[in-house]
């Protein structure tokens, strides 16, 4: 039996000139990004930690070739070695393969900038969570993943959901001084592991680190360089509507959410940066270009 294959939709004129447009404007913006990588005004680990679809959609060749001292042939051995297919662009690049790379091209200089640690607090109901979850999805960030002494909840994985530790090993860790933070809540303990943090800043990732008032305090100590941002609400009385509005809680129970963010509120002249939630995609963009001037870095996000 024969299946007839419909045909794709037609598009519009104006639909075409669109697509046309798209294509052309995606086309001059991989040539301008090779042609800097080239002249050296950006470095293959700014492409790769690019928000950019266009950048995203490259093939690793393409830019290994515009890199100075590399060329075609070089290219195609340091692709091999690094264990990444020649097909593969930029979007679908692992971990382990961004390691590589950055060990292949430490030869040539080719190092990337290093990543900003943003730590980022403020009370509850701002929109943290709203925030963080926006940003997992952007390839110039990594979410801090947290360590924890309790057991796994089902359909929770070590190394993505948490790090699950015993009580000996987290022991040690704080013996070692691994951890930038930690606290114990509900009879657990939680940590915020620096070893994973301190590999992605190497790669030029931006780190962030969703997090208490007082463990901001803590990595402060530690870690001097971190710049932690508080998230404040555009006014007190929008904040407690939206803490109010959570109709599940008792009057006691949202009495002390309201002390708690009063208290939270008066902590945030300890931060570097306080930014306003109007609109998430707004501060989102402000936070990109703190983190961005942070390290120094200008150029392209």
């Amino acid at each position: 039996m024969q299946h007839q294959i419909n045909p794709p939709p037609a598009l519009t004129a104006e639909e075409r000139a669109r697509a046309t447009a798209a294509a052309t404007a995606a086309r001059r913006e991989r040539a301008a990004t090779k042609q800097a990588l080239a002249s050296g005004e950006l470095s293959i680990f700014d492409v790769i930690n690019s928000a950019r679809p266009a950048l995203q959609k490259m093939r690793v060749t393409e830019l290994l070739e515009s890199v100075p001292g590399v060329g075609k042939l070089r290219a195609e051995a340091i692709m091999e070695r690094a264990g990444i297919s020649p097909t593969r662009r930029v979007a679908g690049l692992g971990r382990l393969q961004v390691v590589a790379l950055r060990g292949e091209l430490s030869m040539t200089k080719v190092e990337p900038k290093r990543g900003t640690l943003i730590v980022m607090s403020g009370p509850g109901g701002v929109g943290k969570s709203t925030i963080t979850r926006e940003l997992r999805n952007d390839p110039r960030f990594w979410i801090s993943i947290s360590g924890t002494t309790r057991d796994p909840r089902a359909g929770e994985r070590d190394g993505v959901d948490y790090f699950f530790y015993t009580d000996s090993k987290f022991d040690q860790m704080i013996e070692n001084s691994e951890f930038l933070e930690w606290a114990e809540f509900a009879g657990a303990r939680y940590g915020t592991p620096q070893a994973p943090i301190e590999e992605w800043l190497t790669l030029g990732k931006h780190v962030l680190l969703e997090i208490e008032i007082e463990g901001a305090r803590q990595v402060r100590k530690v870690d001097p360089e971190a710049m932690l941002i508080f998230v404040a609400p555009p006014s007190w009385d929008e904040l407690k509507l939206r803490l109010m509005g959570r109709g599940t809680d008792s009057p006691e129970r949202q009495a002390a959410r309201l002390a708690l963010a009063e208290s939270e509120m008066a902590a945030s002249g300890e931060f570097d940066h306080i930014l306003v939630n109007h609109h998430v995609g707004e501060l989102i963009t402000e936070l990109v270009s703190l983190a961005t001037s942070h390290r120094g870095e200008v150029g392209p996000s």
